[in-house]
């Protein structure tokens, strides 16, 4: 039985064998032989009278060439130590940020993508274009930096490439982090948001435990013990325990705690971490504040605080939840410096006063 009416095979000129369809005096030629899929949908096409359709190729999801960046990003995040000891909430971020970053088509108009470059091919002058295009969001520019570190950090120790385009290349960013409030900030967000509301038990617990929103958003009802509050850091895994202040605890006392989390939407649902910095927006654009007072900025301001007060490097850690105490020396550098030029002034001042006083 002739499976294909019309086709059959002959010998070109070179001798070799290639199969045709005739019909009606119109000759088209077929491609491979019967079975292959090209043959296939090329026979089918003449039958119908149409051109071949062609297959739709995808890629897997994990697809990269060798040695690109995206090869090493692969290797990143399967293969070296450094990645396995970071916790998930930082795995995620910074996967996401590597994946929309190798994404990216390398220049406009150009249908390569970052990832597809080969990691060879990137240079100093890449690097810096790149953070030059996020010259308005400093805090992007350098996690992207970090990122790209590395791949290239597995480029060189898979010996594709041999020198580091990214050496002694500090990108600081123009603002200092997350800002503090100000005590006028402070005070007019409480006249705003009374003892008794959602809004206050956000900022009161954000302020007084002095972590991230992550740890506030998932704090349970069964974390208040007596006079402290159990937690375990989300980002570090570091079990803390912190005391409640007379200010959080008069913000928990006119709190329903049915939880099963102390904070609880107006559905009565658990708030997620990114959703608090909404609603955290929409709170302090209520009372009028300016932008960047943030949830991470009561944590900066509880780290002022105590450092105004006279805590100790150390203290300032365990309240605040530090593991690198450059951080914790941050805030004591910054109320140090103040006292201790304010003590300087005081006897230049007093000297003055002395010798004006001898010369008179």
């Amino acid at each position: 039985m002739n499976d294909h009416p019309n086709a059959g095979p002959y010998r070109d000129r070179h001798g070799r064998e290639r199969w045709r369809f005739r019909r009606a005096g119109k000759t088209v030629a077929l491609p491979h032989n019967p079975g292959h899929p090209e043959f296939e949908e090329a026979y089918l096409a003449a039958v119908e009278g149409r051109k071949p359709r062609k297959a739709e190729v995808k890629r897997h999801p994990s697809f990269a060439l060798p040695r690109t960046l995206r090869a090493a990003w692969r290797i990143v995040i399967t293969k070296t130590t450094e990645w396995q000891q970071l916790d998930a909430v930082t795995q995620q971020k910074q996967s996401s940020i590597a994946e929309t970053f190798l994404n990216l088509p390398i220049t406009d108009g150009v249908d390569t993508l970052w990832g597809e470059a080969p990691l060879a091919d990137l240079k100093r002058r890449h690097l810096k274009a790149l953070l030059a295009e996020r010259s308005d969001r400093p805090h992007a520019a350098r996690h992207l930096l970090v990122a790209i570190r590395k791949m290239i950090l597995v480029g060189l120790d898979e010996e594709w490439i041999e020198n580091d385009p990214s050496y002694r290349l500090n990108y600081r960013p123009k603002l200092k982090g997350w800002r503090a409030w100000t005590d006028d900030e402070r005070e007019q967000f409480e006249k705003r948001w009374p003892i008794g509301t959602t809004p206050r038990l956000v900022y009161t617990l954000a302020l007084w435990l002095g972590n991230r929103r992550s740890d506030v958003a998932a704090l349970p009802v069964s974390a208040i013990r007596d006079d402290t509050i159990a937690l375990k850091q989300i980002k570090t895994g570091r079990e803390m325990r912190l005391s409640i202040s007379p200010m959080l605890k008069e913000a928990l006392d006119a709190t329903d705690l049915k939880g099963p989390t102390i904070l609880l939407t107006a559905y009565g649902n658990p708030f997620s971490a990114k959703s608090l910095t909404g609603r955290m927006a929409d709170w302090t654009k209520a009372a009028n504040l300016p932008k960047g007072c943030t949830l991470h900025g009561l944590r900066k301001t509880l780290g002022g605080m105590l450092a105004d007060g006279g805590a100790t490097t150390r203290e300032i850690m365990d309240t605040l939840g530090h593991t690198d105490i450059k951080h914790a020396e941050l805030y004591t550098k910054s109320a140090n410096q103040e006292r201790l030029a304010r003590a300087g002034l005081g006897k230049v001042t007093l000297l003055h006063e002395e010798r004006k006083k001898r010369g008179g």
